[in-house]
């Protein structure tokens, strides 16, 4: 192991010991390491870094702001130990990232995605990312979570799944559609068939009997967007399995002002079961999508109206 590859080790477990996931992060800091290694460098330089940063020459400035910023923290840590270090300025390929537009999905889009996982050529594979998709689009989930469930977090008598750890180290429980219980139930007599020894107590695994990582999990939904046969709808909206969540988090808002129900008030369950801090957080989904702004609008219309009167 090199100097670096120690110092990038401590720097994570600092970094991820005050609650940091840093996965991306890690992988890109990996990356830089190596090259930093491979250029026989003593210690981090500006133009070091620029040069990494701005691989490959084709990408895009936003990529390579993106993997400077990654860099400079590391640097920062770095200087503390090495005073040598240098921090590359932040008004270098200075980084901001464009927020998505959500891609929202039909029902009929979900049941594409679905169809397009039984399709895989491996059946335990197919059974396993359409098992996903489905429990992804019903729960609202974040992938991460998803794929970081254990078997004991299933609870089939009470209809109940349990989300330990999710994002800022929040746990929950999610209550479960009896539909999606026996889709899980079923999924999970395949996978004990397919792994009766699997190496992990996860309750989604992959060919491999391992728990399924993140990376690959987005390698093989944008496979199957391809196979589905669904299309970017801007250069800002593309299918994503994020966009599933935000699919969730609209068509129940819609769903309860199409009821008449008071959304403000209800807001904070929603808020509660997304694993958001706070409502603020899922106050962002009114802008998402066209028709669910013109509900709001006219709620807000009618109350006014109501209040004049």
């Amino acid at each position: 192991m090199s100097p670096f590859e120690r110092s990038l080790r401590d720097y994570l477990m600092m970094r991820r010991a005050l609650g940091f996931k840093l996965e991306r992060p890690a992988q890109l800091l990996a990356d830089f390491v190596g090259y930093l290694d491979r250029a026989g460098a003593r210690h981090i330089t500006t133009e070091l870094a620029l040069h990494w940063a701005t691989r490959p020459v084709e990408a895009d400035p936003s990529w390579w702001g993106m993997r400077l910023s990654v860099v400079r923290p590391f640097a920062r840590y770095l200087r503390t130990l090495d005073p040598r270090t240098e921090v590359p300025p932040p008004d270098l390929l200075p980084f901001r990232s464009p927020r998505a537009t959500p891609y929202l999905y039909s029902r009929a889009d979900v049941a594409a995605l679905m169809a397009a996982a039984r399709t895989m050529p491996s059946p335990f594979k197919a059974a396993t990312y359409e098992t996903l998709i489905g429990l992804l689009a019903v729960t609202g989930m974040r992938v991460g979570e998803a794929i970081g469930l254990d078997r004991g977090d299933l609870d089939r008598s009470d209809g109940v799944v349990t989300v330990r750890f999710g994002k800022f180290g929040k746990s929950r429980e999610i209550p479960l559609h009896p539909g999606t219980v026996e889709a899980l139930e079923t999924y999970a007599r395949v996978r004990d068939t397919r792994c009766p020894r699997s190496k992990t107590p996860s309750l989604f695994v992959s060919t491999s009997g391992t728990r399924l990582i993140y990376n690959n999990v987005h390698f093989e939904f944008h496979r199957l967007v391809d196979r589905a046969g669904l299309k970017p709808r801007s250069q800002r909206c593309r299918p994503r399995p994020h966009d599933l969540r935000h699919t969730f988090a609209v068509d129940t808002l819609i769903g309860w002002y199409r009821d008449g129900g008071d959304v403000e008030a209800r807001l904070p369950l929603l808020s509660t079961y997304l694993g958001h801090r706070d409502p603020g957080s899922t106050y962002w989904y009114l802008s998402a999508a066209p028709e669910l702004l013109a509900l709001a609008a006219r709620r807000l219309e009618e109350t006014s109206t109501g209040a004049e009167r």
